[in-house]
C-alpha cells in the first residue's frame, strides 16, 4: 500500500463559506459587521421575510383546504398537492441557503410509490416523512422570519444611521427645518441631537448598535440553519441507511480486492513453484534408472523447492488470518508481526479483555498495514504501537521518527484505510507534519 511518504500534501481545500476563518487578531464582535458573510448572511435574513410569507400563505391554504375537503375524494389529492408544493419551496430554500449560508444540505429521501400509478405517487406523498417535515417548516419559519427580520433591520438601520449621522445632518436644516434629530418634543421645548457633543454620543451610540447588530445576525442565522438542516435534509435514519449503504459498498470492494490478492498471490506464487515442482519431479523420475545421481539432485532441489512454497503458504495463511491472534489476541499477534518489520518497533498493548474477532482483525491488519509503510516509505530508525481501550473504543497509534508528510490524497494508501475503518465506523487520524514524525491513530469500535 503506497502511502506516499514525503510527498507533498494536497492543496488546502478553499474554506466554505459556511466555516469558520483563520485566527484573526481582530476579535470577533469588531469585524463581524464588516465581514462579507455578515452582509450576505443579513441579505439571507430580508430575503427570508417575503419567501416566508408566501411559505406560510401556501401551507396554511392548501392544508386547510385538504384538511376541509376530506369528507369528499377531493381532500386527498389536495393535501397531496400541498405537500408537494411544500416541497418544491423547500428546495428553493436549499439553494437560498447554500448560496448565502453557505450551508449544504442534501435533498432528501425522494417519495417512494408503492404503485405506479397517481393514487400510488399521491399515498407515497402521505406517507413520506420529508414532506411532513417540509410542511412543517413553512409554517414554524414565518413567525421566525418575521422576528429576525424585525431585529436586523432595527439593529441595522439604528446602527449605521446613528453612526454616519455626520453625514447626513444636514438634510434637516435644509428640508425639514429643524437643527438635527428631535428626541423628544412638545408645544413648549424639543430636545435635538445638534452639538458636537451629542453628535459624537449618537455616533459611539450607533457604533455600539453596528457591533451588536453584527452578532446577532450571526446568531439569527444559526437558527436558520438548524431549521434547514433539520426539517429540509434528509431524517437521520435515511442518512444513516445511505452510510450503510455506502459502507457496505466500500466493504465489498474492499473482499474483491482481497480476494483478487489472494487469486494473484496462489497463482503467481505457491501455484506456480508447484507446478515447477511436479515437473521437476517427473523428470527426476525419468532419470531415477539411467543417471541416479543426477535424479538425486534433481529431488534435492524439489525439496528446497516443497519448503519455499510451505513457506509462501504460511505467509498467505498469515496474511488471510494470522493464527496467533485467534489463539492468543491483539499482543502476542503484534509482537510477532513487529519482529518481522524492517525497523526496530516497540509494542505496548494494554487490553484487559479482547474485542470481538472482526474487530480485533481490523485493527492487526491496519497495524501490518500502517507498519509496512513504516518499512517501505517512511526512511525511519524506529517505530511504536500502542493499543489501549477508550470507553467504547478500541485506539491503536502507531508512530516513526520518519521524513513525514504522510496523508490521505488521491493515489495514497491510506485513503483505501480510512475508507475500511470508516466502514466499520472506525475513525483515521494522521498528523504526518514534513520532515517528521509521524503518529497515526486509528479508532475502532469495542464490539465483545
Amino acid at each position: 500500500m503506497d502511502t506516499a511518504y514525503g510527498s507533498p500534501s494536497p492543496a488546502p481545500r478553499a474554506p466554505h463559506a459556511s466555516e469558520g476563518p483563520g485566527p484573526h487578531r481582530v476579535p470577533f464582535v469588531l469585524r463581524a459587521p464588516f465581514s462579507g458573510r455578515t452582509w450576505r448572511e443579513f441579505l439571507h435574513l430580508l430575503i427570508g421575510l417575503p419567501i416566508a410569507i408566501v411559505m406560510f400563505t401556501c401551507a396554511v391554504t392548501m392544508t386547510s383546504l385538504g384538511a376541509g375537503l376530506l369528507i369528499t375524494f377531493l381532500g386527498i389529492p389536495v393535501l397531496a398537492a400541498g405537500l408537494v408544493g411544500c416541497r418544491g419551496l423547500g428546495a428553493l430554500e436549499r439553494v437560498r441557503a447554500r448560496a448565502l449560508l453557505g450551508l449544504e444540505v442534501r435533498a432528501p429521501e425522494p417519495v417512494g410509490a408503492a404503485k405506479p400509478s397517481l393514487m400510488g405517487r399521491v399515498g407515497g406523498i402521505l406517507k413520506s416523512g420529508a414532506s411532513w417535515r417540509h410542511l412543517l417548516y413553512c409554517l414554524l419559519h414565518f413567525p421566525w422570519a418575521v422576528f429576525a427580520f424585525t431585529v436586523s433591520v432595527t439593529l441595522w438601520s439604528l446602527g449605521w444611521g446613528l453612526l454616519t449621522y455626520p453625514l447626513w445632518r444636514w438634510t434637516f436644516p435644509m428640508y425639514l427645518g429643524q437643527d438635527g434629530i428631535q428626541l423628544y418634543g412638545d408645544e413648549t421645548h424639543g430636545f435635538y441631537l445638534d452639538t458636537p457633543f451629542e453628535i459624537a454620543v449618537s455616533c459611539v451610540v450607533g457604533l455600539l448598535f453596528v457591533l451588536v447588530w453584527g452578532g446577532a445576525v450571526r446568531g439569527l442565522s444559526q437558527v436558520d440553519r438548524l431549521l434547514v438542516r433539520g426539517l429540509l435534509g434528509p431524517s437521520r435514519l435515511a442518512g444513516r441507511v445511505t452510510e450503510l449503504e455506502s459502507d457496505r459498498t466500500a466493504v465489498s470492494e474492499t473482499a474483491a480486492a482481497d480476494l483478487r490478492r489472494i487469486e494473484r498471490d496462489l497463482h503467481d506464487g505457491a501455484q506456480a513453484r508447484l507446478v515447477a515442482l511436479a515437473m521437476d519431479l517427473g523428470l527426476a523420475k525419468e532419470r531415477l534408472r539411467e543417471d541416479p545421481e543426477a535424479a538425486a539432485r534433481m529431488v534435492d532441489e524439489a525439496h528446497g523447492e516443497v519448503k519455499i512454497a510451505l513457506q509462501e503458504l504460511r505467509d498467505l495463511a498469515r496474511g488471510i488470518h494470522p493464527a496467533i491472534l485467534t489463539d492468543r489476541g491483539l499482543g502476542p499477534a503484534l509482537s510477532a508481526l513487529a519482529a518481522r518489520c524492517e525497523v526496530p518497533v516497540r509494542v505496548s498493548v494494554d487490553l484487559a479483555a479482547r474485542p470481538a474477532a472482526a474487530i480485533e482483525g481490523i485493527a492487526y491488519f491496519t497495524v501490518s498495514e500502517l507498519l509496512r509503510n513504516v518499512s517501505e516509505h517512511a526512511r525511519a530508525s524506529s517505530a511504536s504501537v500502542d493499543v489501549w481501550r477508550s470507553g467504547d473504543r478500541l485506539m491503536v497509534l502507531v508512530s516513526d521518527n520518519g521524513r513525514g508528510g504522510a496523508h490521505t490524497g488521491p493515489g495514497s494508501g491510506l485513503a483505501g484505510l480510512a475508507e475500511r475503518l470508516d466502514a466499520v465506523d472506525g475513525l483515521l487520524v494522521i498528523d504526518s507534519p514534513a520532515g517528521g514524525p509521524t503518529a497515526i491513530t486509528a479508532e475502532l469500535p469495542w464490539r465483545d
